[in-house]
């Protein structure tokens, strides 16, 4: 083995980055001060959490000591630039008053104090690192580096720092040798990041840190609490209701300009035609105001200039994509209007699956990616909703003679309860969806008050660990009418708790007639059962057919992983027509799916994968001695690859299907090509991703979970030709069943 050769960074490199640190290191100079309105909503905060949150018994004064560490941590997550004295330090001088200066005085200067402490500590790391890759990296050292420290102490001294960092910038120059660079090329692109990291800092802002440390102690109560800012508030509403009034773009930064990621079909910009992917924008202005140069400026501050009232124009000075000159310009002017983000709506497909005797059967698939509702800005037929959109998508896979159908909640966090009822009601007779209770135990139920089934065919809905809050609502109330069978991970995500949201001019008198925006406070306010009257909290909804999964692997995506997280519980059932499903029509298709799980190659090539992620999983070590690091990643591609093959040859067994889509399919995105050189190790990693989509695909290839998904329903569509098995009447999995 030859030894790696001693790396030296270049000193005009060192020189530059010096240079560029120099403005910045004046932003510690910052002074961040209170306003009124801040300092009333901290006040309105403290009296939400503690006269109407779920759990406010739960939470002492005392507790809020807790606040620091804690905020330090959503500073430093990876226990980085802090010492461990600095924790001792400011829990000593902060933890025993942050109630107190909260509550009453609205005070929230430990945020800046310990933020102040934190800038300082980055810029001397960062002037630390500067001078560190100018060094000689002895790269043949057996030495390793932890490259998760989100569970490690912060080091206890300087020394003990240096150390640390030590190996850090041994372990990301060594990355980037592996992903094609020089010597000179990876301390370039190690210096570069730390550019960035420190110009990032410069451009936090004083209520950046109030609602960082604001939600840290509405975190205290539930992990699901916290505290939005105005602007934060207001990209809340434009996710929960997919609609904002603007000009329908995505916007992205690259190397301090903002760039175009996408243009929104059918919003302004789109049938304007004048902006397009990859478009940088030099200047913004409003009508009747000077331009705006916006090149380093925050993304937030570049959207919330562009945003603005609907019927309103906005004039971006632009430099196309397409520009062989980099000083072209050209004049855009656009009339803001309602913008749908129409990526994030239902969608569905009807898939052609051989049955027993090998004749294909259509069977639907619907995926909601989220519970969301929008009554703003539409007509009566075009309004948006969950279960309005899940509706049509019914209606029309039922013309093209579906015989079952997928409801695919995977990756749905939620939304809207009511809409999880809505939804619900759509594939049962009227009753009981969902039980809240509140603190006092007061518990009430939400039923589906109307008897209309939009399908009552075969029905499986499939889901995983990201499957939360209303998806869990909508899986659970199914699975306890023996209505659907569910199939998944080894549990959902375990979210059963109910959020509201509160602007706080709604609370506070101070507030409400300022002409200042204010911002909303995120509380739990009861917690959800199933119709049985099971919780789902921390436990979530089990599958009745579990399959194998690498999120069973990744830790801290659970609810029970959560810091605070609400306990689970058990109340009375509510009266429902309905039963889980019976063993005689459960077992055969568990057993099926069993066997097939054992001989498929699909579930051998699922399992490679998963026992390869546990094993990286486990390696909590990283070699940072070059040579290894060459060896082990030799061993990661060569596995990729085969991977990759075995992914290529399973998906030319997929189902074949059409697309049922309630709005025209988004164009796919394009993406500059990349130059030889340019091409990295995350490239190679894109290019062999074992969960890699193809762009213009609805529906992924070889994806093992849904393919088994389907044949589960098809088994019960064979069930359903024996009488023997019917309950009420009607075959397995039908509207009736277990009723």
């Amino acid at each position: 083995m030859t030894r790696p050769s001693l790396l030296r960074h270049p000193a005009s490199l060192l020189l530059l980055g010096l240079l560029v640190l120099a403005p910045l290191l004046r932003a510690a100079d910052r002074t961040f001060v209170s306003s009124p309105t801040l300092k009333e909503e901290a006040i309105t905060l403290i009296k939400i959490l503690e006269q109407a949150h779920y759990n406010r018994d739960a939470v002492r004064s005392a507790d809020y000591a807790n606040v620091v560490p804690d905020y330090m941590e959503g500073l430093d997550g990876q226990h980085l630039f802090f010492l461990g004295s600095d924790k001792t330090a400011f829990v000593e001088k902060y933890g025993r008053s942050v109630y107190y200066n909260t509550a009453f005085l609205g005070n929230v200067d430990a945020a800046y104090t310990i933020f102040a402490r934190y800038q300082e500590r980055v810029e001397a790391r960062v002037t630390w690192i500067f001078k560190e890759l100018a060094r000689d990296f002895d790269l043949a050292a057996k030495e390793t580096y932890r490259a998760d420290r989100t569970k490690s102490e912060w080091p206890s001294t300087a020394a003990d720092s240096d150390e640390l960092w030590r190996r850090r910038l041994k372990f990301e120059v060594v990355a980037e040798m592996l992903n094609k660079k020089t010597a000179e090329q990876a301390k370039e692109a190690v210096h570069k990041r730390y550019e960035r990291m420190l110009k990032n800092l410069a451009d936090i802002e004083g209520h950046d840190l109030a609602e960082l440390f604001l939600g840290t102690i509405a975190r205290l109560y539930d992990p699901h609490s916290t505290y939005f800012s105005a602007e934060t508030f207001e990209d809340f509403g434009i996710q929960m209701k997919l609609q904002l009034f603007g000009i329908g773009a995505i916007l992205g930064l690259e190397d301090d300009y903002c760039v175009v990621k996408e243009v929104v079909v059918g919003g302004p910009a789109d049938l304007s035609n004048q902006l397009k992917p990859n478009d940088k924008i030099i200047s913004v202005a409003q009508t009747g105001s000077e331009s705006v140069e916006i090149l380093g400026m925050k993304l937030r501050k570049i959207v919330n200039m562009i945003r603005g009232e609907r019927g309103t124009q906005v004039h971006l000075v632009v430099q196309p994509a397409n520009a062989t000159d980099p000083s072209a310009r050209k004049n855009v002017t656009i009339t803001r209007d309602l913008v749908k983000l129409n990526s994030k709506r239902a969608f569905g497909g009807v898939f052609q699956v051989p049955d027993t005797e090998g004749k294909n059967q259509s069977i639907g698939v619907i995926t909601l990616p989220a519970f969301y509702s929008s009554d703003d800005g539409d007509t009566d037929t075009e309004k948006t909703s969950a279960s309005k959109d899940v509706a049509r998508l019914i209606e029309k896979l039922k013309r093209e003679n579906i015989q079952g159908l997928v409801l695919d909640l995977r990756h749905n966090g939620g939304g809207y309860l009511s809409e999880a009822i809505e939804l619900a009601g759509l594939f049962i007779h009227k009753g009981p969806v969902v039980q809240v209770k509140n603190y006092n135990g007061e518990i009430h139920v939400d039923s589906d008050a109307n008897d209309k089934i939009a399908y009552a065919g075969p029905l499986a809905v499939l889901v995983d660990r990201f499957s939360a809050s209303a998806s869990e609502i909508v899986t659970g109330a199914l699975q306890n009418y023996g209505r659907a069978i569910v199939i998944g991970d080894s549990s959902t995500h375990g979210k059963g708790s109910v959020q509201q949201v509160v602007e706080m001019k709604q609370v506070s008198g101070n507030l409400r007639y300022s002409s200042a925006k204010a911002g909303a406070a995120k509380f739990t306010i009861q917690k959800y059962y199933l119709p049985n009257g099971d919780s789902t909290q921390r436990k979530g909804v089990v599958p009745d057919i579990v399959l194998p999964s690498i999120d069973d692997f990744i830790s801290g995506i659970g609810e029970a992983d959560l810091p605070h997280a609400l306990v689970w519980d058990k109340i009375p059932t509510s009266f429902f027509d309905g039963a889980p499903l019976e063993a005689k029509i459960l077992t055969p298709l568990r057993q099926a799916s069993v066997e097939r799980q054992g001989k498929l190659e699909e579930f051998a090539y699922l399992k490679k994968n998963i026992d390869w992620f546990k094993a990286r999983q486990d390696q909590k070590l990283i070699s940072i001695n070059l040579e290894d690091r060459k060896k082990q990643k030799g061993d990661d591609d060569a596995f990729r690859k085969t991977m990759k093959a075995e992914k290529d040859r399973i998906a030319k067994g997929d189902f074949t299907y059409t697309e049922v889509r309630l709005v025209p399919k988004p164009p796919p995105k394009p993406k500059a090509p990349k130059k030889e050189t340019e091409k990295t190790e995350a490239d190679d990693e894109e290019d062999a991703d074992l969960a890699a989509d193809d762009e213009n695909d609805t529906y992924a290839r070889a994806d093992v979970h849904l393919r088994e998904t389907l044949r589960v329903v098809s088994d019960a569509i064979a069930l359903g030709h024996n009488k023997a098995l019917w309950a009420s009447n009607r075959a397995p999995l039908t509207a009736s069943s277990g009723g």
